[in-house]
């Protein structure tokens, strides 16, 4: 059995959370979550 090297663990789990902490961010912002989220704009107009 052979092991990885240490750079490319590293570099897999940074790839993996940057993937997951972006789609958790769409989700966020596009997808049922978002009916709560509040436009200022929206809320001061002149």
């Amino acid at each position: 059995m052979t092991l990885m090297e240490p750079a490319t663990v590293l570099s897999i789990s940074v790839g993996a959370i940057l993937v997951g902490v972006t789609g958790v961010a769409i989700y966020m912002s596009f997808g049922p979550p978002s009916k709560e989220l509040d436009d200022p704009f929206e809320d001061h107009e002149d």
